[in-house]
């Protein structure tokens, strides 16, 4: 795109704006929608903040039209802008939103990702209470409990909870998460534990003695438990 264009963008955002509610009043929303989720692609890349607003504006849309599927999916674009400018806080309540909606439609299988992407997000905001009432709550939801989700998540938790950095490091890189939307997965591969991130499964290396020296018994002592307390 000319650099030109791309200065107009914003003017012709605003157009299709003022469009869509012209429709709205006229009674299609469907070309209202429309016409809101094209600008929102028009304008993604150039202004984000504003993306998100239109695919939220549209998901409304939708969602009044009781078109939920459709809401569900402009939601999801509004929540993974939200997470690639690190904006977690709303990012937060927009993952919300979709995995009630989710819930509604009795999509359980996607409640549960929707529970992952919503873990990830909260221990990036270092806040576990919030991560770990996500799971809590999604005990609720058919399916769930049983679920390798579910397994992945308690995994995680815990790990982040005893700032195992192997720990999370394994569920983040299994395929489940890995293979998540690439928002969601890149939150996975980058998330570290309170504290640094210190590994606690790697054993200490054991130091060379100097030739003819003979170990001490409190050596000794510390060789035999060296690899077992990790």
């Amino acid at each position: 795109m000319m650099l030109k264009e791309m200065q107009r963008l914003p003017e012709a955002v605003q157009l299709i704006e003022k469009a869509s509610m012209m429709y709205l009043e006229n009674g299609t929303p469907d070309t209202a929608a429309m016409a809101l989720e094209r600008a929102g692609k028009l304008i993604e890349n150039v202004d984000p903040e504003k993306a998100v607003q239109l695919y939220q504006q549209t998901a409304n849309v939708f969602e009044n039209e009781e078109r939920l599927r459709q809401a569900v999916e402009l939601l999801g674009k509004a929540s993974r802008l939200l997470v690639r400018g690190r904006r977690f806080d709303e990012a937060a309540l927009s993952i919300q939103k979709e995995k009630n909606i989710y819930k509604e439609i009795e999509n359980y299988p996607t409640c549960y990702k929707k529970t992952i992407a919503q873990v990830l997000v909260h221990l990036h905001r270092n806040d576990y209470v919030a991560a770990e009432r996500c799971v809590r709550e999604s005990y609720s939801i058919p399916g769930f409990s049983g679920s390798e989700d579910c397994a992945a998540l308690e995994q995680l938790l815990e790990g982040y909870d005893q700032q195992d950095q192997d720990q999370v490091s394994d569920v983040c890189n299994s395929p489940l998460f890995k293979y998540m939307d690439n928002d969601y997965a890149k939150l996975g591969l980058s998330l570290m534990v309170p504290g640094g991130g210190v590994k606690k499964k790697s054993p200490a290396t054991p130091q060379a003695k100097p030739d003819g020296v003979t170990a001490t018994a409190a050596d000794e002592e510390e060789d035999e438990y060296s690899g077992g307390l990790c």
